[in-house]
């Protein structure tokens, strides 16, 4: 009997391309499949436009590129990061790259309140027993909701969200698979946004907190060997008693956080700077090139330098697109 390699069944970006293309017609917004689910495609760039949503909102693109203004604040988003609005909130959006051969592809999810209540209430309940002193701690001030925010589309979100359309298609898969997949796309999008909120706060609250502390260590030397047991010491705690403090804090091993650092790191550097893969790799702790190239394909579903040309013709185009309205 054939045992067979899930390696072979990696989900990429191209299919997401192909999912949304076959579900969008005609030109503009296509609805019906979804309450509050729109799938866009546009075979040019389009004149800004204002929009507001009524609940909390969704986009992903698979193709193409555009730009959302939210309270004052532009947020790019392209294949390699998706968005999330709060509800009642004006936002300009722009679409700056597409073109017949490579259309502008995207959805928008409208995300009921009730399902993001519920499952950030599962996401702290998990979390709920949680101490960082021997003392009970304060619970904290509270603190102004970020209206938007940009994560990595990393293949966990591309799969959920695959599933989640390829659910659509049937009645017995819409009415039991749907709701599931659509659960887990809201938990990937609060995981991710904790993610941001976390490592943002770690240099702040690093003096009371010691996984804050530790986030904010790595921060400062992602490209040193940063092994679970020299992280321990550093919080002057037992390799068992911190991995079981840091996975309760942040839902991730310590060895899950810290990679997952690295690789974002390793696409911002893709995105600001003309160097080499090996050199990236290097920069944010890989001692082997290849295994860098790996796990980046497996969070990223495409290679670094399949992301770096990427990113490279997309400049190309728009310093075209500039130069043809001058």
């Amino acid at each position: 009997m054939s045992i067979l390699n899930p390696l072979e069944f990696r989900i990429t970006p191209s299919d997401l391309v192909a999912e949304l293309r076959a579900r969008a017609p005609k030109i503009g917004m296509n609805e019906g499949l979804w309450p509050g689910l729109a799938i866009y495609r546009f075979d040019a760039p389009a004149a800004p436009q204002w929009e507001e949503v009524r609940e909390l909102h969704l986009c992903v693109i698979a193709q193409g590129r555009k730009v959302v203004t939210a309270d004052g604040a532009k947020c790019y988003y392209d294949p390699l990061t998706y968005l999330a609005i709060s509800d009642n909130l004006p936002f300009r959006t722009e679409i700056v790259e597409a073109s017949p051969a490579k259309p502008f592809l995207s959805f928008g999810l409208q995300l009921d309140h009730a399902l993001v209540r519920e499952v950030s209430s599962d996401i702290i309940l998990e979390r709920q027993t949680t101490a960082f002193t021997t003392t009970r701690p304060k619970a904290p001030p509270p603190t102004a909701a970020t209206p938007t925010f940009v994560s990595a589309l990393d293949r966990d979100m591309m799969d959920a969200i695959l599933r989640f359309l390829r659910a659509l298609s049937t009645g017995a898969d819409r009415r039991v698979l749907a709701p599931v997949f659509l659960k887990e796309i809201v938990y990937r999008a609060l995981q991710a946004e904790q993610y941001t909120r976390l490592t943002q706060r770690a240099a702040s609250e690093s003096a009371s907190n010691p996984v804050s502390g530790i986030i904010a260590y790595v921060q400062e030397h992602i490209g040193e060997p940063l092994s679970v047991a020299d992280l321990a010491e550093r919080a002057i705690m037992s390799p068992s008693a911190f991995s079981h403090l840091f996975r309760d804090v942040t839902g991730r091993s310590p060895y899950q956080f810290v990679k997952e650092m690295r690789l974002n790191k390793a696409r911002e550097l893709l995105i600001e700077n003309e160097v080499s893969v090996t050199q990236i790799s290097k920069a944010v702790g890989y001692r082997s090139t290849s295994h860098f190239i790996n796990e980046f394909r497996d969070r990223y579903g495409m290679t670094p330098r399949a992301c770096s040309d990427a990113l490279a013709g997309r400049a190309m185009t728009l310093e075209a697109a500039a130069r043809d309205r001058v």
